[in-house]
C-alpha cells in the first residue's frame, strides 16, 4: 500500500494547524487598540554638576524592568531589547527626548498575577536616559545593568535599596489575559506576593504609580518627564540665609560619612555658624560664613564656594614665584616668574628660603590657613600652606631672608601685586591654559616602554573609552613590555569608567570594596548591595606596569591607583600617596542663597570587613621617591626615571 499521500496529508495538516496557531497568536498580539502609545516624548531636567560629562552620545532607551521585577542589580539589557531615542539640549539644564516604540518589543516577559499558573506575562519598561561609553551606540555590561535610578520615567528610594515607589512604566501585554499589580501591596513594594492584581488590556499600556489603584492607560503620544533622582541638587536658593543653613546642615550633619573619623563635632559647629548665618546681611557675607565653615573639614572633598572678589581680596595678590620644601625639609624656590616682585630683586630658581617675616620658615608655613581648604591628608594640608603662603591682599609686604645660590644669606622685601601666573602654574602645571586630550600615550625613546597619561576621568566618556581601547590594543598588539600610567594631575570623576580602565590589567574579577551611605529609615549607614569590583575587559595587557601618583590624584584617580595596587598587578611610585579623599559626593550636591554651589561627601568606601580604604591616608606608594633640588627644580623627572627602571627590570 503506498502510504506516502496519507504522510503527505499529515504534514499539511500539522503545517496548516501550525500556521493558523501561529496567525491567531499574532492576530491576538497586533489586536491593540487604536490609542496605544507609538510616540513618547518628554523633558529630562537635571541639577548635578555631574550629569554634563554624559552628553557627548546621550540618548533614551525603553529599558527593560526585568532586572528590577527579579530585584536582580546585575541584569543585563540585550541588544534586542534595547529600543534608544534622541535626546537634544533645548534650554539650560533641560534635555528633550523623543522615542519612537517598535509594534512589538522584544523585552523580558514576567508573569506578574502570582498564581501557580504559568502564563506568557508582559514586558515591563521603564524611559531611561543613557549615554554610550563603550562600543557601539548600544549598552554593553560596561555601560549598566539592573534597572536605572535617575534620570527616568520610575522614581527610586535610596533608603529602600533604590526601590520603584513611583512614576510611570510602560508595561505592554501579548493579549488580553495577562495580569498586573494595581497597587504595592502592604509591604509597600513592587511585584511582590502581596500584590493585588488585575487584567490590563492588550497592547500597550501606561501605568502611573502615584495613584492609588495604579492609573491604567492609553495615549497615542503621550508627554511623560524623566526624574533626576538621588543625584540632584538640593537647592535651598530661595531660603532666608540662616533657613537654608540650618536646612543643609540638618542634612549634611546625618548623611556626612566621616564624623567619627574626621572627629567633627557638629553641635559645637552648628553653634558657632548657625547664628552668624541668621544675622548674615549680603551674598558676600553669608558667602564668608559658608567659606569659613568648609575650612572646619579635613576634607579634600567639602567646599565648593567661590567669590572672585573675596579671593581677590584676601588672596589676590603674589610675589611672582613657588616654594618647594624639599625631603630633608629645605624650603627653595622652585619656580620664578618674569616682572614679578621677586624677579625684580634678583631672587632666583634653586634660592632657599630661610625666614618669612622674621620667623623660620617651617613655622611661617605652619601657620598658613589655605583658602581652599586643607584636603584630607596632612601631606596635601602642608602643600596647601606652602601655595598659599605666598598668596596674600595685593600690595601686603612681606620680609624674607634667602640664601643665594653662592650660600650666601640676603634679605629683601616683597610687595605683592596682582598676579594669578604662580597661582596657575601651581594648580595646573606647564599644561594651564593648553587644550589637550584627556588621555595621550606615547613611546619612551629606545627603552621600548611605553607612557599613557591619564590627565583626568572626567570627560568625554565616551572619547576617553575609545582613547583607552586603542591605546591599550595598539600595545598588546605590539606586545610592548612595559606600560607607565602617570596619574600625577588626574583630579577625578567618573569611577565607574576608572573601574573599567582597571579590568584590561586584571585576567580575573577583584571585588575592591564597598561603600555604606546613611539610611534616614534606619538612622544609620548602611553598605550598598553591589561592591566596587574590578571586571576583566575584552582586552588584556599582561606586562609591567608602573603608575605615578602625587596628591592631585583624587577621588577617582585614587580608585583607579587603588585597583593598579591591586594582587601587586602594577608598582606604584610617588613623592606623596595620593590625596585621600574618597567620599562619594554625588548625592551631596546644595545649592544656597548667592548662588552658592556646595558640597558634602556621603558615601564612606570601606574593604570587605568594613575598615575605612583611601579617606584620611591617599594610596600609599610602593617606592618613594625623595623630593630632591633637582627634582624640584624640573630638571628631571625622577618618578618617571624610577619607573623606567622598575619596568625594565
Amino acid at each position: 500500500m503506498n502510504i506516502y499521500p496519507k504522510i503527505l496529508l499529515v504534514v499539511f495538516v500539522l503545517v496548516f494547524c501550525t500556521a493558523a496557531c501561529q496567525s491567531s497568536q499574532i492576530s491576538t498580539i497586533l489586536a491593540s487598540s487604536p490609542n496605544d502609545p507609538v510616540f513618547i516624548s518628554g523633558k529630562i531636567k537635571y541639577t548635578s554638576p555631574f550629569f554634563v560629562n554624559s552628553l557627548a552620545e546621550p540618548f533614551v532607551m525603553l529599558e527593560d524592568e526585568a532586572g528590577f521585577v527579579k530585584r536582580n542589580r546585575e541584569f543585563i539589557f540585550t541588544l534586542a531589547s534595547q529600543t534608544i531615542g534622541p535626546v537634544e539640549k533645548t534650554g539650560d539644564g533641560v534635555l528633550t527626548y523623543y522615542l519612537s516604540l517598535p509594534k512589538i518589543p522584544q523585552g523580558t516577559l514576567v508573569d506578574l498575577d502570582n498564581n501557580s499558573t504559568k502564563d506568557k506575562g508582559v514586558q515591563v519598561f521603564a524611559i531611561a536616559y543613557w549615554s554610550n561609553t563603550w562600543g557601539g551606540p548600544f549598552l554593553e555590561e560596561r555601560d549598566g545593568t539592573g534597572w536605572s535610578t535617575a534620570y527616568t520615567s520610575t522614581i527610586t528610594d535610596p533608603e529602600k535599596k533604590n526601590e520603584i515607589t513611583g512614576g510611570t512604566l510602560i508595561v505592554w501585554a501579548p493579549d488580553d489575559k495577562q495580569s498586573f499589580p494595581t497597587d504595592f501591596g502592604a509591604d509597600g513594594m513592587l511585584f511582590t506576593k502581596d500584590d493585588p492584581i488585575a487584567i490590563i488590556p492588550a497592547g500597550y499600556n501606561l501605568i502611573d504609580l502615584n495613584q492609588k489603584p495604579f492609573h491604567v492607560y492609553k495615549e497615542l503620544e503621550p508627554k511623560i518627564d524623566l526624574n533626576e533622582g538621588e543625584g540632584a541638587v538640593k537647592d535651598f536658593s530661595k531660603m532666608q540665609y540662616g533657613e537654608a543653613f540650618d536646612t543643609m546642615f540638618k542634612r549634611a550633619s546625618v548623611e556626612y560619612p566621616f564624623t567619627t573619623e574626621k572627629k567633627i563635632d557638629w553641635e559645637a559647629l552648628f553653634a558657632k555658624y548657625s547664628p552668624q548665618a541668621a544675622k548674615a546681611r549680603g551674598d558676600n557675607e553669608f558667602y564668608q560664613i559658608i567659606h569659613d565653615l568648609t575650612l572646619e573639614f579635613p576634607d579634600g572633598h567639602v567646599g565648593g564656594p567661590f567669590n572672585a572678589k573675596v579671593f581677590y581680596r584676601e588672596c589676590g595678590g603674589g610675589f611672582g614665584m613657588l616654594l618647594t620644601e624639599l625631603s630633608d625639609k629645605r624650603v627653595i624656590v622652585s619656580k620664578i616668574f618674569p616682572s614679578g616682585p621677586a624677579a625684580e630683586v634678583n631672587i632666583q630658581e634653586g634660592m632657599e628660603i630661610i625666614s618669612w617675616n622674621d620667623q623660620p620658615i617651617g613655622d611661617a608655613i605652619s601657620q598658613v590657613i589655605p583658602y581652599f581648604g586643607i584636603g584630607s591628608t596632612e601631606h596635601t594640608k602642608r602643600l596647601a600652606q606652602i601655595l598659599f603662603l605666598t598668596r596674600v591682599a595685593p600690595d601686603m609686604q612681606v620680609k624674607i631672608k634667602y640664601k643665594n645660590l653662592q650660600s650666601k644669606e640676603n634679605e629683601a622685601t616683597l610687595k605683592a601685586i596682582s598676579e594669578y601666573d604662580s597661582l596657575q602654574f601651581a594648580l595646573y602645571g606647564e599644561g594651564a591654559g593648553t587644550v589637550s586630550l584627556p588621555i595621550e600615550a606615547k613611546m619612551l625613546g629606545d627603552s621600548g616602554m611605553a607612557y599613557i597619561n591619564i590627565n583626568t576621568f572626567s570627560d568625554d566618556d565616551n572619547l576617553e573609552a575609545r582613547l583607552w581601547d586603542r591605546h591599550i590594543k595598539k600595545m598588546t598588539d605590539e606586545k610592548i613590555p612595559g606600560l607607565i600610567l602617570d596619574l600625577r594631575r588626574n583630579g577625578g570623576g567618573n569611577l565607574g569608567l576608572a573601574m573599567s580602565f582597571a579590568g584590561y590589567f586584571f585576567d580575573k574579577e577583584i571585588t575592591l570594596y564597598q561603600r555604606s551611605y546613611y539610611n534616614e529609615n534606619t538612622k544609620s549607614f548602611e553598605v550598598e548591595s553591589i561592591p566596587t569590583r574590578i571586571k576583566p575587559a575584552p582586552i588584556l595587557y599582561s606586562g609591567k606596569i608602573a603608575v605615578l601618583v602625587s596628591p592631585d590624584c583624587v577621588s577617582a584617580c585614587e580608585g583607579f591607583a587603588y585597583a593598579m595596587a591591586q594582587n601587586g598587578r602594577a608598582k606604584i611610585i610617588g613623592h606623596y600617596p595620593t590625596a585621600g579623599a574618597f567620599g562619594e559626593v554625588g548625592r551631596g550636591q546644595y545649592k544656597l542663597p548667592g548662588d552658592i554651589n556646595l558640597q558634602f561627601p556621603t558615601g564612606k568606601p570601606e574593604s570587605m570587613d568594613g575598615n575605612l580604604i583611601i579617606e584620611n591616608t591617599g594610596v600609599i606608594p610602593d617606592i618613594f621617591v625623595p623630593i630632591t633640588r633637582e627634582s624640584a627644580l624640573d630638571k628631571q623627572d625622577a618618578l618617571l626615571e624610577t619607573a623606567v627602571k622598575e619596568v625594565s627590570q
